[in-house]
Formats: C-alpha cells, sequence, structure tokens
C-alpha cells in the first residue's frame, strides 16, 4: 500500500462543527434529493479537541450520538496502532478502480461495482464500530454522465437495487442516509426511492452517510452562489453580509453537523481529487491508497487512519 505521508508530530484536532445545524434538521431536497447511501457501490483525519471544542460541548455531543444496539463503539476493540480519541469525526472517500479491478480479472462488465458494493458495507459497518460520525462517499460524478450510456445505465439500476435491499439494515442500524448532488438527471423511480430512503432514516443517529450522486465540486460552489444572489435580490440578504460562513450555510453538506472531512482517502493509486467537495476540503487531510476499492477492507482503512492519527493539524497557524 502506498500512501502519500508526512513525518508531523503525533498531535491531532478535528474539524469545528456547523453550528448552524440541527440533528433533526432535514436535508434540502430540492436541488439535491437525499438518495440513498447504497447507490454508494456505484464507483465506486485529536488529541486535543481545544480551540474547536471545549470538553463539556464533547460531553454533549456524545450523548447526542448515542451508540446503536448493533454497532457500539466498543463492540470491537481498536486496532493496534490508533486511538479512539483521535478518531476523525468525518471521513470521505473517492471510490476508484471498480472497472480496473474487474478488467484485470476479465470478469463481465459491472462486476467491479458490485463488488466494489460489498467494500462499501465493510467500511460503514467500520465506521459504526469505530465512532466515525460521518462517511461521505463519491458515488457518481457529474461528469460521469459522459460515460458509455450502457454504463452509466447499470450503475443507476445498481443504485435502485442497492436502496431496496440495504435500507431495512441501514434503519435499523441507526444509519442516517443523505444523498448531495444535482438531481434533476435522475431518471425515475430514483428520486422517490431516494426521498423515501432519506425520510426513513432521518431520525438516525449512529452514523451518517452522505452519498455524492451527480455531484461535483464546481456545482456546489455554484449552486450556492445562485441562492445567495437570490437572496440578495430578494432583499433577504446584503451583498456586505456575504462571508465564508454565509457559503458555507448554502452548500449540500449544510445536511450535516460535521460538513467539513477530517480525512479524505482516494483509491487505485490517483492522486487527485476530482472535482469532490472543492470547499469542503480545505483543511482535510489526504490519504491516497494503492488498492483499487473492491479491494478496500479493514487493514487498508487501518493504515489509513494511523497516518491521519500521526498528523498536526495547525490550519494555517503554529505551534505554540
Amino acid at each position: 500500500m502506498q500512501s502519500l505521508r508526512f513525518p508531523v508530530p503525533i498531535q491531532n484536532a478535528l474539524t469545528p462543527s456547523n453550528p448552524r445545524f440541527s440533528r433533526n434538521q432535514t436535508p434540502r431536497r430540492i436541488r439535491s434529493h437525499s438518495r440513498l447511501s447504497n447507490s454508494l457501490s456505484l464507483h465506486c483525519a485529536t488529541a486535543t479537541d481545544a480551540v474547536v471544542h471545549r470538553e463539556e460541548s464533547r460531553e454533549q455531543f456524545n450523548d447526542r450520538f448515542a451508540p446503536c444496539v448493533h454497532f457500539p463503539p466498543e463492540d470491537e476493540p481498536l486496532p493496534a496502532g490508533l486511538r479512539r480519541e483521535l478518531m476523525p469525526r468525518h471521513v470521505a472517500v473517492i471510490m476508484d478502480g471498480n472497472v480496473r479491478w474487474e478488467r484485470r480479472r476479465g470478469l463481465p462488465a459491472g462486476s467491479g461495482h458490485e463488488a466494489g458494493a460489498q467494500s462499501l458495507r465493510g467500511l460503514v459497518e467500520l465506521c459504526c464500530k469505530w465512532g466515525i460520525r460521518v462517511l461521505t462517499v463519491f458515488a457518481f460524478s457529474f461528469d460521469n454522465w459522459s460515460r458509455p450510456k450502457v454504463e452509466v445505465e447499470f450503475l443507476l439500476d445498481l443504485f435502485e437495487k442497492m436502496i431496496s435491499s440495504e435500507i431495512d439494515d441501514f434503519a435499523s442500524e441507526g444509519i442516517r442516509i443523505s444523498i448531495i448532488g444535482d438531481s434533476s438527471k435522475l431518471p425515475n423511480p430514483l428520486p422517490k426511492l431516494i426521498s423515501d430512503a432519506e425520510e426513513r432514516t432521518k431520525d438516525n443517529s449512529r452514523l451518517q452517510l452522505i452519498v455524492a450522486v451527480s455531484y461535483s465540486g464546481k456545482y456546489d460552489v455554484v449552486q450556492a452562489c445562485k441562492s445567495i444572489s437570490q437572496k440578495v435580490k430578494d432583499g433577504v440578504v446584503e451583498v456586505d453580509d456575504i462571508n465564508e460562513s454565509l457559503v458555507e450555510q448554502e452548500l449540500e453538506t449544510n445536511c450535516t453537523e460535521f460538513p467539513y472531512p477530517d480525512l479524505l482517502i482516494r483509491t487505485s493509486g490517483e492522486l487527485r481529487v476530482s472535482n469532490f467537495l472543492l470547499w469542503q476540503l480545505a483543511y482535510t487531510e489526504l490519504f491516497f491508497a494503492s488498492a483499487l476499492w473492491p479491494d478496500f477492507g479493514k487493514s487498508e482503512f487501518v493504515e489509513a487512519l494511523v497516518s491521519f492519527q500521526q498528523r498536526q493539524r495547525r490550519y494555517g497557524g503554529r505551534d505554540p
């Protein structure tokens, strides 16, 4: 496994939460239907919480996110080298390499995406067991619409099947499903299936699974700018009031209390972010794994988490 590593002290700080988020708030359903995470398979980074969170707010946070009966954090001891207090709150993943995986094995078209779905299910279970609060996966890029029609149709069909087959388990395991992206091109019955899955799981709090479908980071920033522009036009917002905080409120990741990933993992050896969460990744730690997504399992995830826990996050500042 190859990764991008930096020899830094073992000191970490998680990204701040979204103060405007309410746990009972549901994601917007106009621009981005909350589409079940299992489309996921489509393609298929604290020692000191100081500066961002006080100890008492940490306790309140833990109270809100009580462990689910199926996957309590203590259900499985953490692997050697990992510390629970340094676990990232939000992990994002670019699930890359499904097609290369199937081609190297001489398997039928679509086999890699199906195998990738199993990798995703395993990662969801590990996040539940190890206390990660948010998992965001890049399932289908808006740019992927340019792929061959037969592959796009297969992916959308697989997404539909995954929603139907996994929703019962996700609901019972306390997993909340949210979907972000431009849903305007999604065919029926996906919009309704997505909306139903999101509605059914909206009160779950063990893990929030955010699935990016027909999503691009550029699109996200543009739609936020359009929304703010309309508010200025309507007299709701003054131009001088526009700041980073206002933009962040309009990004599609406003559906979660922790909109900024602590750790981004990309599989398949590619060293780029591919138009994913461009605003939100400003201070995210990056880890590039050589494994193709269907081969990404527990040992690879542990390596990524160990690398994250060994980094020092300064957010532009300096050590005292």
